[in-house]
Parts: structure tokens; sequence; C-alpha cells
């Protein structure tokens, strides 16, 4: 399945996406996909309703807003410098064990929704990332089981600042966590429905021009290393998120360095999780 979410930013409802033509209303199921419908085999359950009612289902109207197709997880967890090459072009040494970091949930946005720099920033830049979601608890998780335990993968924008997160003391969180800064979706893809997660191809252009192209067997931590090593230091709950990395290509990474400004248009994509497009606007308040 790829589940979507519709309508107005903090009261969508689910849906199924079917084609570009075509995605339905699933609101009739009268569960939104959070912790609890995962945590209560909602996917099961929702395959089987939509088996039930398909006949019946209606279509959304053309363009209706498309929301994060997940609905408030209890919290982002990101890895970074997960590629070889990416991690050159930041001018550090790969990492010898995942590098972790929170994303404030708040910077959860829809995938077509204005990319917003904030007041006096500078140096915001892009970063195409695979992301996964949790479906179901999680604590010392083997690798051979992680599969059982994600519910399925979505595409995300981890928009960072680099004044905030390298420039000022402290953690990468607070560069990484204003408003819009975490572009999810357009649709989280069941597991089912991915047969190689570790081959996939990603990229990101700006203004039309491709800035990065990658895939992801050029890890260096695979998605089941990372899920069973995360679930070391913390539980993991149904709807949580964890972010994989980015290929190279960031603007940190280019000589001299090229950040976002108003009005930059930035697409993205990963091959079987669809595209998402944001226009950079200034912060107005």
């Amino acid at each position: 399945m790829k589940l979507i979410r519709f309508g107005p930013a903090g009261h969508e409802k689910p849906g199924l996406y079917i084609n570009e033509e075509t995605t339905l209303d699933l609101s009739g199921f009268g569960k939104d996909l959070d912790e609890r419908f995962f945590e209560d085999d909602g996917l099961n359950r929702l395959q089987n309703w939509i088996d039930e009612n398909r006949k019946i289902l209606i279509k959304i109207n053309p363009g209706t807003r498309i929301g994060p197709p997940v609905c408030r997880p209890s919290k982002i967890i990101c890895i970074g410098l997960n590629f070889y090459d990416h991690a050159k072009e930041s001018g550090v040494e790969p990492p010898t064990e995942p590098v972790i970091f929170f994303k404030a949930t708040t910077a959860i946005c829809g995938p077509y929704d204005d990319f917003v720099i904030p007041k006096n920033a500078t140096k915001t830049d892009w970063e195409v990332e695979l992301a996964l979601v949790i479906g179901k608890k999680a604590k010392y998780v083997s690798e051979k089981d992680v599969s059982d335990y994600i519910a399925g993968y979505l595409l995300h924008n981890d928009y960072s600042e680099r004044e905030y997160q390298l420039e000022k003391e402290g953690q990468w969180v607070k560069g990484k966590s204003c408003d819009t800064f975490a572009p999810l979706g357009p649709y989280l893809v069941t597991k089912d429905e991915i047969k190689d997660i570790n081959n996939l191809g990603m990229w990101l252009k700006v203004n039309g021009n491709y800035m990065q192209q990658g895939n992801t067997r050029n890890f260096i931590f695979e998605v089941s290393y990372l899920v069973s090593y995360i679930s070391k230091f913390m539980t993991l709950l149904p709807g949580d998120i964890i972010s994989t990395g980015t290929p190279p290509g960031v603007g940190l990474g280019m000589d001299p360095p090229c950040y976002l400004k108003p009005g930059d248009i930035v697409e993205l994509g990963i091959d079987g999780l669809g595209s998402s497009k944001q226009q950079v606007v200034s912060q107005s308040v």
C-alpha cells in the first residue's frame, strides 16, 4: 500500500494512493496513521477494511493538499554521515558507529508545503534521505528480526541550517528542527512493496539542477543494522521515524558553499517512494 494523509494542516485524513489520477479517501476507517494505529496492527486491519469496502471508496478531489503520511510520531531519529562520500565532502572521517541525532517533530510538514527559511538564517541546506517508520515497539532487536518491526518507508528532506548546526555550541538538533525542516512523503510505502531497500536510487534538484544523486547501496550502515543499533539505546515506539542519512551533493560541501534563498524550488525523490517539491520562502513573522 501507498498511504497518504490529506486535508488542511492539523486536520488530515488517511487516504490510499493508487496512481496520479486516483487517490481514495480512507477516513471511513476511523483511525489516523498514528502511534495507536501501528500499535494495534493497523496496517493489516486497514488492508482488510479496504478489501471489504473498495467498491464504495470515493476519490479525493485533485489539488487537495497532501500532508505528512504519519501523524505525530513520538520522535524523529536521524543518522549523520551515513554515506562515505558525504562524510568526505563534509571534511570528516567516516564514522565507525552510527552518528545519531534528533529532529523535533514540530519540523514535520507535507511534501509540497512551502519550506520556510528561519529568520536571519543564511546557511540553509538540503538533504534527500530515506526514512523508515517503526511498526511495533522495538527494544534490543536483532538484525535478523528488524524487518518485523518496520511498517514502511518514506521520502524525507532533512533540511539543515548549517550555522545553527555547526557554528553554535551544542548538538546538531538546533540546525535540524526549525518549522518545515522535515517534509515527509508524499506517501508511506509499506515494506512489502520495496524489494531491496539497500538498492534505491535517490536524487535532489534545486531550480531544476541536479545537486544530489546517490543510491542506498552506498550506506555505511544498512537499515537492519541501524534499527538494531538504535534499539539498544532507546525504545522505539510504533510510528517513530528513523532517517538514514544523505548522499553527497549538499550545499555545505560545495566550493564555495551554496545555500537556499527565497524563490528557490527544491525537488527530490527516491525509487519507489515518490517525489516531493518545496518552494523556498522567507520567515514572515
